[in-house]
């Protein structure tokens, strides 16, 4: 059965299912020197602290899930928008699978849990859709998820037990979620940065504000464990048709600031696919026929800026701050607090907290992954 692939509330999301995606997309991640991919037996990877779908009581699928092969590029994380539940048992996070997959295949026909893998609060990992971890042992396929409209066929979704708007996760938790990523990025090839928040592909609140400033703390950690020592300078969420939310809204301030007529809705609409296209052509770089925002893509667009400008690229700038939950009014003038709030977000990313936006900066608030953050 089909889903179509529409943007969707983070609770809908989870609790309704969302769209399994058509095409991977046109993308251009950098990837670092990793390990080569394991072999079906997993390539002596441990990964015995994951609870299998027979060992938490999962149901049959309602109908095969569907394999995907070499397309897996990044790591996306999510929260349950469930409860912050203190039961950090074991019985708990088994509970916590059955009942997503109850609500995903009963009330919404998905045949499957939509996650690829689980993680409670008490640091437990179940795995979600079936065949998930028996393509993480192999390195060379994935299950096609339901986690992230448009990346589905080619991000490992990762679900948090919780609502991490203002808190954020336990201790065991987070340890976990590191030990999964490091294991998912060993497993097929993919570095530390290459880990993405649900929000820079689809309109949600997910994973939290709270949560989503641990990113940078995250991929540190797990680039610490794998020793990855090389980074991309600069590594975009290359988002195209198929994605929606926050981060296309910024594209299309950006494309207005260029001078196109783009609605501001963050819709990734076919103006706004023309209006890439166009771009593209005139920087004379890859023209991708699905609106794909890539690398060089973005880099024209983030054009300076710094507090005392005002415009459609101010306007870019603060409607990204005010969704990661800046406090600052959306004006399109580069007032105090924007300059404020550029200063937190260039801290938390391992710049210099000087206000001024330039590429770095722009890069890390719209969703990428710098390197003066991993280093």
């Amino acid at each position: 059965m089909a889903y179509p692939d529409r943007p969707v509330s983070r609770r809908t999301a989870l609790r309704a299912g969302v769209g399994v995606t058509a095409a991977a997309g046109f993308g251009l991640l950098p990837q670092f020197a990793a390990p080569a991919s394991a072999s079906a037996d997993s390539g002596g990877a441990d990964l015995s602290f994951i609870i299998d779908c027979a060992s938490w009581g999962a149901r049959q699928p309602s109908a095969p899930v569907t394999m995907k092969h070499g397309t897996t590029r990044k790591i996306i994380v999510h929260h349950t928008d469930f409860p912050n539940v203190t039961d950090y048992s074991r019985a708990q996070a088994i509970r916590l699978a059955q009942e997503i997959q109850n609500l995903h295949m009963d009330k919404n026909g998905w045949i499957d849990t939509g996650q690829h893998f689980t993680v409670s609060r008490g640091g437990y990992v179940t795995e979600g859709r079936h065949r998930s971890l028996e393509a993480l042992a192999a390195g060379t396929e994935q299950v096609q998820g339901a986690h992230c409209v448009g990346e589905n066929n080619q991000g490992i979704g990762i679900e948090n037990e919780g609502t991490y708007v203002t808190e954020t996760p336990p201790a065991a938790l987070f340890e976990s979620l590191t030990k999964l990523c490091t294991v998912i990025c060993r497993q097929y090839g993919i570095g530390a940065h290459n880990i993405f928040g649900h929000w820079d592909y689809n309109d949600t609140d997910c994973p939290g504000v709270a949560f989503y400033r641990q990113f940078p703390t995250l991929r540190r950690h797990v680039a610490d464990r794998l020793g990855q020592s090389t980074f991309p300078d600069r590594t975009w969420p290359d988002v195209y048709v198929s994605n929606a939310g926050p981060v296309v809204r910024v594209v299309q301030w950006l494309l207005v600031n260029q001078g196109y007529t783009v609605p501001t809705t963050g819709a990734f609409t076919a103006d706004t696919v023309a209006a890439v296209m166009d771009l593209q052509t005139k920087l004379g770089v890859i023209v991708a026929s699905d609106g794909t925002v890539t690398d060089p893509t973005w880099e024209a667009l983030g054009v300076p800026i710094r507090q005392g400008d005002s415009g459609d690229a101010v306007q870019a700038l603060q409607s990204i701050l005010v969704h990661k939950g800046y406090e600052l009014t959306q004006s399109g003038d580069f007032d105090h607090d924007t300059h404020k709030a550029v200063q937190a977000m260039q801290r938390l990313h391992g710049l210099p907290p000087n206000g001024k936006v330039d590429t770095d900066t722009w890069c890390a608030t719209v969703g990428g992954i710098i390197a003066p953050e991993l280093s």
